[in-house]
């Protein structure tokens, strides 16, 4: 005779049936898509703030989990405290899963922030960017205009600079909002003379013939004045944000001839992220194992980023190369996106809901 089953209480199934979902978001989350929420201007107009979107990480192929020994569906922290929320006790060695395609220059991609390094690499801080340059570009920025193995690059359609405005008398949110500029996209200066905004050409153009507006120039660094803040070492090279490279872009396999120019060039990126336990620079000379290297061949390939919101943007001008093995996926489409300047019942920008991201 067989004994019937116990029906299960309802506190069990409960927590069977949060079990299984807990599993169930992880797998989509791991495999095919997860949420991202755009938190700074660094893409505007292309990507605004509050913008709502899903990243397919089947496009370019789903990264294997490197820090296994994790709270599910979090990423540094548990939720609403400080405390960590993984383990890298034991750490997996990377490997990527078969995608659908390659980057491909000026795809929208999500990363994981290079130079965090207190945090293992699936763990660091997600960014996105546009992917301006791919493995074996040489990429230079002239006068903001940026080249791609010597010819003018495909521009993103609202890309956007930082402008002074002059102007006549104190100029209202409302007369920027007519503009499309948002308040966190303009700044008064503290002489009350006008305001410095970021805004595209198109924009700026009209701000000529606007109504107490004198004075609209465009905020460009000159050729020649280098920044020490600009990678690899801008004050070194002579280069600055508008006026950039030229720079090769390291592909998988790619060897290059360790001469000082090149270890200035490229020894940060071999140190950091080409994954050696025993490489060490002293001035000019690599050495690995103890010897000394007259080349290099890298060992996986690396990226540009570049925000469309080209002078209120921290990307690869300041931090350098995206590693393939940093990559997330591809910025595939919006699913919302909210306006905080706005009241409540404008604040939904209705006419982005799922537009793909291009």
């Amino acid at each position: 005779m067989t004994k019937p089953n116990k029906k299960k209480s309802a506190l069990r199934e409960w927590g069977d049936a949060l079990l299984f979902a807990v599993i169930a978001a992880s797998l989509i989350r791991w495999l095919f898509l997860e949420p991202f929420t755009i938190p700074t201007a660094s893409m505007e107009k292309s990507l605004l703030v509050g913008d709502f979107l899903f990243v397919s990480k089947m496009h370019y192929g789903t990264r294997t989990p490197k820090t296994i020994l994790q709270v599910p569906l979090t990423h540094q922290k548990i939720w609403g405290t400080e405390l960590s929320s993984y383990s890298s006790a034991i750490e997996l060695p990377y490997f990527r899963l078969p995608g659908f395609s390659k980057i491909k220059r000026n795809d929208v991609v999500v990363f994981n922030f290079p130079t965090e390094f207190e945090h293992p690499v699936d763990l660091k801080t997600n960014y996105i960017k546009r992917a301006v340059g791919v493995p074996g570009d040489v990429l230079e920025i002239k006068d903001t205009q940026l080249f791609i193995n010597g010819s003018e690059a495909e521009n993103p359609p609202q890309m956007q600079f930082s402008y002074d405005v002059l102007t006549s008398r104190p100029l209202s949110v409302d007369f920027f909002d007519s503009y499309d500029i948002n308040p966190d996209s303009f700044y008064p200066f503290s002489d009350n003379s006008g305001y410095l905004v970021f805004t595209t050409r198109e924009n700026a153009e009209k701000l000529k013939s606007a109504p107490g507006v004198t004075t609209v120039r465009i905020r460009l660094e000159k050729e020649g004045a280098g920044r020490a803040d600009v990678f690899p070492d801008g004050s070194f090279f002579k280069w600055n944000k508008d006026n950039y490279g030229p720079i090769e872009i390291p592909t998988e396999g790619w060897t290059i001839e360790l001469n000082p120019e090149n270890v200035m060039k490229y020894a940060f990126t071999i140190e950091k992220y080409e994954r050696h336990k025993n490489l060490k620079i002293d001035g000019n000379d690599i050495y690995l194992d103890g010897q000394k290297l007259d080349t290099y061949t890298f060992r996986q390939n690396y990226y540009f980023m570049m925000g469309d919101n080209r002078h209120d943007s921290l990307d690869s001008r300041y931090w350098g190369f995206v590693p393939e093995d940093h990559v997330v996926g591809k910025a595939w489409f919006l699913w919302l996106s909210l306006d905080k300047h706005k009241n409540m019942f404008n604040k939904i920008r209705w006419n982005r809901f799922f537009n793909p991201i291009r």
